[in-house]
């Protein structure tokens, strides 16, 4: 979707997606921090006009703070960024909820800053991408789990490319090479336990993906893929795990996993000079 551009210098991309519930049911999910955490990144909201908003961004050590900018259950949730990237302006987010028949809501998300320059351009282009994948967890929450708590936690490794040959020996070892929507699949006996059923195969920009609907190591969901930023590849898996086995299952697993990560996909270490 095209950056938007308007006289008084604000710039903004702005994207729409459909979800089952109601409109209190989507609030929930989009709005609260054990909502965002059950298909996002583990989050605290304070739940008022100025209060506080901070990401806890799995995987790379980071976290990202706002403001509260607008509080107005069921229909309207803003917030203001102001360190979102190192140099740039504040960056604006607002979520709408709109009720449609049959059970379901659009999801407006619009992102928008105050620049001069359209040197953030290629960033808000991004967003779009990056949103995509973890709507389609939110679905699959608001479907299956609804206002179940969530145990979330996402492994990461950071490795020089190419990307498809990443994916090619990231999906043969996890049990998933050409797997298509439908099918159940397993991760071989000597990794930590992973199965359940493919919802999605690839999507927009993110060919090297694959999203699953869990069954074990407790119900939930996993998005599996390889991404590439910053001139480095990126594999990853999220996971979103919910019910009574889910937090002793996530406090077992996340270490065999970060193990299992690093054996495969750490980053090259230079070779040493000394003598």
């Amino acid at each position: 979707m095209p950056v938007e551009k308007d006289a008084s210098g604000r710039r903004s991309v702005r994207l729409e997606f459909e979800v089952p519930g109601t409109p209190e049911d989507v609030w929930q999910a989009i709005a609260t921090g054990p909502g965002i955490s059950s298909w996002f990144v583990p989050t605290e909201v304070e739940e008022r006009d100025g209060g506080a908003v901070v990401f806890h961004h799995l995987g790379d050590g980071a976290d990202s703070s706002g403001t509260v900018t607008a509080w107005q259950p069921p229909r309207r949730f803003a917030y203001e960024e102001k360190d979102w990237s190192p140099g740039a302006p504040p960056l604006a987010t607002e979520f709408s909820v709109e009720a449609r028949g049959g059970g379901t809501c659009v999801v407006r998300l619009v992102h928008s800053v105050f620049a001069s320059t359209d040197d953030w351009d290629n960033q808000f282009t991004g967003f779009e991408s990056g949103w995509a994948s973890f709507f389609d967890v939110l679905r699959l929450y608001l479907t299956r789990f609804r206002g179940q708590r969530c145990s979330p936690f996402r492994v990461m490794g950071n490795v020089p490319g190419p990307e498809a040959g990443v994916w090619e020996t990231m999906a043969g070892l996890l049990g998933l090479a050409a797997v298509s929507k439908g099918e159940r699949r397993s991760t071989p006996v000597d990794i930590p336990p992973l199965a359940g059923f493919v919802e999605r195969v690839g999507q927009g920009v993110h060919t090297h993906e694959v999203l699953l609907r869990l069954d074990e190591p407790a119900p939930g969901v996993a998005l599996i893929g390889v991404y590439t930023w910053g001139g480095t590849v990126h594999p990853a898996i999220s996971f979103y795990l919910f019910g009574d086995r889910a937090p002793a299952a996530a406090a077992r697993d996340e270490p065999l996993w970060h193990a299992w990560m690093n054996q495969h996909f750490a980053p090259a270490r230079k070779a040493s000079t000394a003598i």
